[in-house]
């Protein structure tokens, strides 16, 4: 039996397997080369790049190159050692010891110590939106040997120990980042971490400019001299510069109507392997504070005007599978398979309508909501979900931001009614799925949280136990009945996993070290001649 890319996705991405397809990411039969510059194509432009108080995908990708954690982590999530050579887990779950590598430096010289570490696990623990839900049992940090870092839990934490890589939990500077505020961003030269480069240049709208970090850890790694990172906003001109070799590699960079072109190309690389650490899910977020929008009836009919085959042919090319869950089959122990899709059905939609007390005025329209988009998404969604709602009458107002407004307008204007998020699940639903969901998120200028401001005291409970149980048939019981009130209130109408592909030059090699993929730290990538 032949199966289509989109068959092969789907079984693959519901088995929870990470997908090894044809070049790209690995090599392990050859030497590496030393040297050469690497060209990133990269959009959105990022406000920001280190992931201490956000989970933007910006900081994630570009701060992993610059900071490193405690672990990373093999294709199928297996912890390996970074900053941490080797480590420990307490039987009852309530202690975590962190053995630190001697003798890393941070990039101006300054030695790294456990003392770091503790700071930076209670950072997190205040200001990323994932963070709080990870290290909420976190209540002591013993970091009186410098090398030794001892986490003192209230309650288990499944979810940490896969959340300590650099992308995700990166270690940063205490004698740097204790000078300002967990809200605030660090200015371009306090971006200092201990990772394989080094930021010599930041130059917003053009480029980012990484050196190698003579004085890495991990010597002779990184083999790169230099990473460049190329701001380019328009598709088209990230496919031109891709075909043209201008760029080396980008990730998601190109129009996805041209993949398929693409991979005609001899001289690229078309990967759409699925990596465990990103999770991606996409959801349409309902504002709850729209008098509307409150009626779940509204909430109701818009989830029947999507038509969600439609939506992945036209929008994502067969780039994804369905996901009408918050946790989609991506996580397969925690997703729970017996929750399907509301029906398509737009005179259905009309009655609930009808019935909430929204009748057709004259015009044929019943109200307006304010629509908008995650610029990291295609911008034509925006454009599929207002021709959705204008079949039922509802008059969508389409606003299109840059990345920076986006954030703003949505965490913390909340100016908007309707929004179409990239929201991962990651590699743990407390880490990716709690934040959505948990009303304790709710925090006015926190990006990536509980938007929709949602509140209900047994999802809480569900989220909390779920957060704090070792059993895994229980955690995942937990997961499973929370899914079902989310069904049943849709404060989000979940929508898909996208398949996101890396493309890049057949000479780029060993860009994807483990579950992180292009998202790693590239201290391992190298050109083959």
């Amino acid at each position: 039996m032949t199966l289509s890319r989109r068959d092969f996705h789907k079984i693959a991405l519901a088995a929870g397997a990470f997908v090894a397809m044809p070049g790209g990411g690995f090599a392990a039969s050859e030497a590496p080369v030393a040297g050469g510059t690497l060209k990133i194509v990269y959009f959105p432009e990022p406000t920001q790049l280190v992931a201490i108080n956000t989970s933007a995908g910006g900081p994630q990708f570009i701060g992993s190159k610059i900071f490193d954690g405690l672990l990373t982590y093999d294709y199928d999530l297996t912890p390996k050692p970074s900053l941490a050579k080797e480590w420990t887990i307490s039987p009852d779950g309530l202690e975590y010891v962190f053995r630190l590598r001697e003798g890393v430096k941070f990039h101006d010289g300054t030695p790294l110590t456990s003392a770091d570490v503790a700071f930076t696990i209670f950072r997190l623990k205040e200001a990323h939106p994932r963070g709080r839900a990870i290290f909420a049992q976190v209540v002591a940090v013993d970091s009186s040997d410098p090398l030794v870092a001892k986490l003192k839990l209230a309650k288990p934490s499944p979810g940490l120990i896969t959340a300590l890589a650099g992308s995700e939990s990166p270690i940063v500077p205490k004698h740097i980042f204790e000078t300002f505020k967990p809200t605030d961003n660090p200015k371009p030269d306090q971006i200092i971490g201990s990772g394989p480069f080094v930021l010599k240049e930041w130059v917003p709208g053009s480029h980012l400019l990484l050196e190698k970090n003579p004085i890495y850890w991990d010597a002779p790694r990184p083999y790169l001299d230099r990473v460049i990172i190329r701001l380019v906003n328009d598709a088209g001109a990230r496919a031109a510069a891709l075909e043209t070799g201008e760029a080396d590699i980008g990730p998601n960079p190109v129009p996805l109507a041209d993949l398929e072109r693409l991979k005609s190309i001899k001289t690229l690389n078309v990967d759409d392997r699925i990596y465990a650490y990103a999770g991606q899910q996409n959801q349409l977020v309902i504002n709850l504070e729209n008098p509307y929008l409150k009626e779940l009836k509204v909430r109701q009919a818009i989830a029947h005007a999507i038509d969600i085959k439609a939506l992945i042919n036209v929008v994502l090319y067969g780039y994804a599978i369905p996901s009408p869950t918050p946790i989609s089959p991506g996580l397969p122990k925690f997703h729970n398979p017996d929750i399907p899709f509301v029906t398509f059905d737009t005179k259905l939609a009309e009655k609930l309508l009808d019935e909430a007390g929204f009748p057709r005025k004259e015009g044929g329209k019943r109200f307006k909501l304010r629509v908008t988009t995650n610029p990291f998404n295609p911008q034509t969604y925006s454009d599929f979900i207002a021709q959705a709602l204008s079949k039922i009458g509802i008059e969508p107002d389409i606003q299109k931001f840059d990345f920076a407004t986006y954030v703003k307008v949505v965490y913390t204007d909340r100016a908007w009614d309707l929004s179409v998020e990239s929201l991962s699940n990651t590699f743990d639903p407390t880490a990716g799925v709690q934040r959505v969901y948990w009303s304790k998120n709710f925090k006015i200028g926190l990006p990536f949280s509980n938007a929709s401001h949602y509140e209900d005291p047994e999802v809480d409970r569900l989220l909390e136990a779920a957060s704090a149980e070792p059993d895994l048939d229980k955690r995942a019981q937990y997961f499973r009945d929370f899914q079902v009130i989310i069904a049943r209130d849709l404060p989000v109408i979940n929508l898909v996993s996208p398949i996101q592909p890396v493309v890049g030059s057949v000479r780029v090699r060993d860009y994807a070290q483990g579950a992180e993929g292009l998202g790693g730290n590239l201290s391992r990538a190298w050109f083959k001649g």
